[in-house]
């Protein structure tokens, strides 16, 4: 088995992929165009594996390295900040970011859907169909004012809701969601390992904790090579005691998806592991990332991480937004189109009554990538922190309006203001409904209280420096 879809799904978006990633559109072509007469497995596996080891043709313009030194080596003007003592008021600010990631996630679950529909021309205007789901149940729902209701007379018309327990009549409690379970897997990590983990603690904790059904593109197709490398040596560097493991075969054989959103939402407890430091953050986040995820993926989780930690230390949107972004190749096409969308909220003047007028820009900008792809998600997400000002209601609303991966943008969002606010400062209406439980579907995290979630970041950080 290939995954959660088939051979012939993973090579077609392979070709995708490889004209993204800067590849020879003719050496593509040529080698697309021996599908029409070799449609079997063998050749299927082969062409996919042809076009992974085509390398970038000299005209591309971007350099995307996948070390981390090579990273660091391409970087411009990273930031650096004042880690915060361990006192109550970090305490706080780790609560903030626990409380403030649950928010988000569970405004945008039940849209998830919604925000994902296909073909491209109709997943540019996603954010025009959670507003016409919640404007025919009242004009004032938009913008949103509250979590998602469970009905609306426009619900035939969309793609169906999910996730109930998290609508406005409904929620209780933080329910388990993809965007919490990686949250309490690094958690987990960094509770074991400490601040010398590795790729290696990583995978070993998603073997442990995470049953195979739980884990969607990037993460299954990796999850899979770790899984069937052992077993039938499709690489050929597979050791795991002799730390030999090859990393960019686990992240990118039969993995179309290795630039999506994936890594990105998996970075949060590294962050709060590194207040403060975003080229901490950013290297623990590359650490994770690289199990599943190349070039631009890995960027998306670096950047977020680092704007996580860079929210710990300063409460100035613009300044998080530089922290992440000095911490990415600024020769890649993440960071290129991250300027972009930065231009765009200054030419509206980051006001967020502009945010329609802003998402429509994101989509002509980035409407090309997969709706869960790491690019147009962390545009998403940049543009709700500018348009927020650092409140954030108007934050984790603007990033589930907008559409696409709508709770990876409201939970990382969510994560980055709650941090930079703290818990005493957010909102009760958008975290007493939790009842500070959570429950995320991993021992010992199922139930727990948010708020111990935090103690336990804290612990981790006690003891590093310690």
């Amino acid at each position: 088995m290939a995954g959660w879809t088939t051979l012939e799904e993973l090579v077609s978006r392979e070709f995708q992929q490889a004209l993204e990633e800067g590849k020879d559109p003719a050496a593509v072509a040529a080698l697309r165009s021996t599908l029409h007469v070799q449609n079997d497995s063998d050749a299927l596996r082969g062409v996919h594996a042809q076009l992974v080891a085509l390398p970038v043709h000299a005209g591309f313009a971007f350099d995307e390295p996948n070390d981390l030194q090579a990273i660091r080596a391409l970087r411009r003007d990273p930031l650096q900040f004042t880690s915060p003592p361990l006192d109550d008021a970090l305490f706080d600010r780790l609560h903030g970011a626990w409380l403030g990631r649950c928010g988000g996630c569970a405004l945008g679950k039940p849209v998830e859907l919604i925000g994902l529909c296909p073909p491209a021309a109709t997943r540019q205007h996603t954010w025009r169909d959670i507003k016409r789901y919640l404007t025919a149940i009242d004009p004032a729902e938009w913008p949103i004012r509250d979590f998602i209701p469970a009905q609306s007379p426009a619900a035939g018309e969309l793609t169906r809701l999910i996730a109930l327990k998290s609508t406005r009549e409904h929620i209780s409690h933080m329910e388990s969601d993809d965007d919490i379970r990686y949250t309490v897997l690094g958690q987990l990590v960094l509770a074991d390992k400490g601040a010398s983990f590795r790729t290696e603690d990583v995978a070993d904790k998603w073997l442990q904790n995470l049953p195979y059904t739980s884990v969607c593109t990037a993460e299954t197709q990796a999850y899979r090579n770790l899984v069937v490398g052992y077993d039938t040596h499709e690489s050929t560097q597979w050791s795991v005691s002799g730390n030999t493991v090859d990393w960019g075969w686990v992240a990118s054989h039969l993995n179309p998806y290795r630039e999506w959103i994936g890594a990105q939402i998996r970075i949060d407890s590294y962050a709060y592991a590194a207040p403060g430091d975003p080229a901490l953050a950013a290297d623990f986040a590359w650490r994770d990332a690289r199990l599943s995820h190349t070039k631009n993926g890995i960027y998306g989780a670096m950047a977020c991480a680092a704007m996580i930690a860079a929210a710990f230390a300063s409460d100035d949107v613009e300044q998080v937004v530089a922290a992440g972004l000095g911490e990415i190749p600024a020769t890649s096409r993440v960071h290129a189109e991250m300027l972009q969308v930065v231009a765009l909220c200054a030419d509206h003047g980051n006001d967020w009554e502009a945010h329609e007028a802003i998402f429509d820009g994101i989509c002509a900008l980035l409407g090309h990538y997969s709706a869960i792809h790491t690019n147009n998600n962390l545009a998403v997400i940049v543009a709700s922190l500018l348009l927020s000002g650092g409140d954030y209601h108007r934050g984790i609303t603007a990033a589930v309006m907008a559409g696409f991966d709508t709770d990876c943008n409201g939970a990382t969002v969510g994560s980055i203001l709650g941090a930079m606010n703290g818990a005493s400062k957010l909102p009760a209406h958008w975290t007493a409904r939790f009842n500070d439980t959570l429950k995320s579907g991993i021992v010992d995290y199922h139930p727990v209280a948010i708020s111990e979630c935090a103690r336990r970041s804290m612990a981790i950080l006690q003891k590093m420096r310690a």
